[in-house]
C-alpha cells in the first residue's frame, strides 16, 4: 500500500527529530506503547527498516533520512493546504469575505518596493486584502513552504527560490554599513576584501536556515540589534543599498565595488491556483 496518513507521518517525524520513543511520545500528548507500534506497523506496510534501535534511542536508517525528509515536506504541504484553505474560505461565494493574502517581508527590507506594490494592488479592481508579515533574516521560505504565507519577497543571493515560482522586481548593488567615525567610513568606494578582515570590527553574520557560519563577528538575529552594534562600533555589516533608508546618524555607508548584486523577487508556491495572488504578481510586474 503506498499511501500514507498524516497522523503516520506525524508519528514518524516525531520519533525521528527526537530520537526517542520516549521523547516523542510525550511531544505528541501519547503513550509511548502506541506509538511503537504505530512506526512498526508503517515499517511492515513500507517493508524497510525506518529506525535502528537500541537502549538509549535510535537511529535514522538510510530509508528513515529519506522519510524524514519527504515527510516534513508532506506535512508542511498539509498544513500549507489547510491554512490557505481557511483564508480564501468564502472568498470566492457571492456576498462571502473579501479574500486575503499574506505577504511575507524581511523586517526593515524592501520599504519603497514594498510601499508601491501595496499601492499598485490596491487599485486593482476585486483586489484582496494584504497581510504584511514582517519576518526574520531567511525566514520567507520556511514561511511560504508551511502556508502561513501566501507570497514573499526574497533576495538573492541570501534566499533560496527552490521550488517556487517568482518574478524579479529590483536589482540593486551592495554598500558596507560602518560605525561613521571609523578610518574606513571616510572612502569613497571599499572592496569585500577591505571589510572581511578588519582586526577591530569583525563581520557581522547572518543565518543560513537556523545556523550560523563560524567566525568572530556577531550573530545577527534582526535589524535593531544589528544597528546597535554598528553605532557602538562591535561590527560592519554588508547589506544592499536600500539598506540606507535605516541608517542612524552614527552609521556610515560606503559602496562595495566588487559584491554581487541583491535581486528582489516575488516569489510563491509553484502549484498555487490563487486569482487574487496572480493580480498581485501582475501588479509587482508592472512595477
Amino acid at each position: 500500500m503506498d499511501t500514507l496518513e498524516t497522523r503516520e507521518l506525524r508519528y514518524f517525524v516525531a520519533v525521528a527529530e527526537e530520537q526517542h520513543f520516549g521523547r516523542a511520545a510525550e511531544r505528541l500528548g501519547m503513550a509511548q506503547p502506541p506509538l511503537s507500534r504505530a512506526i512498526q506497523q508503517l515499517e511492515r506496510r513500507l517493508g524497510v527498516c525506518l529506525l535502528q534501535r537500541n537502549r538509549r534511542g535510535v537511529r535514522l536508517t538510510g530509508a528513515g533520512e529519506v522519510l524524514l525528509h519527504e515527510g516534513r515536506a508532506a506535512l508542511d504541504a498539509a498544513a500549507a493546504a489547510a491554512r490557505r484553505t481557511r483564508r480564501a474560505g468564502g472568498a470566492d461565494s457571492p456576498g462571502g469575505p473579501r479574500g486575503r493574502l499574506v505577504l511575507a517581508v524581511k523586517a526593515a527590507a524592501s520599504h519603497e518596493l514594498l510601499r508601491k506594490l501595496l499601492d499598485a494592488y490596491a487599485a486593482e479592481p476585486g483586489s484582496a486584502e494584504i497581510e504584511v508579515l514582517l519576518c526574520g533574516v531567511g525566514e520567507q521560505e520556511e514561511l511560504l513552504r508551511d502556508g502561513r504565507a501566501d507570497v514573499a519577497l526574497m533576495h538573492t543571493p541570501w534566499n533560496s527560490l527552490a521550488g517556487f515560482d517568482s518574478e524579479a522586481l529590483a536589482t540593486e548593488g551592495q554598500v558596507a554599513v560602518l560605525p561613521a567615525g571609523h578610518p574606513l567610513a571616510a572612502r569613497e568606494t571599499l572592496s569585500l576584501a577591505d571589510v572581511r578582515d578588519v582586526p577591530d570590527l569583525p563581520l557581522a553574520r547572518w543565518p543560513t536556515h537556523g545556523t550560523y557560519a563560524p567566525g568572530p563577528g556577531p550573530e545577527i538575529h534582526n535589524q535593531t540589534q544589528l544597528a546597535q552594534l554598528i553605532a557602538l562600533g562591535r561590527t560592519v555589516a554588508v547589506v544592499p543599498d536600500s539598506a540606507r533608508s535605516w541608517l542612524w546618524a552614527e552609521h556610515t555607508a560606503v559602496p562595495l565595488t566588487d559584491a554581487p548584486p541583491v535581486v528582489t523577487h516575488i516569489a510563491w508556491p509553484a502549484h498555487s491556483r490563487s486569482l487574487a495572488l496572480a493580480g498581485l504578481v501582475r501588479a509587482a510586474a508592472r512595477l
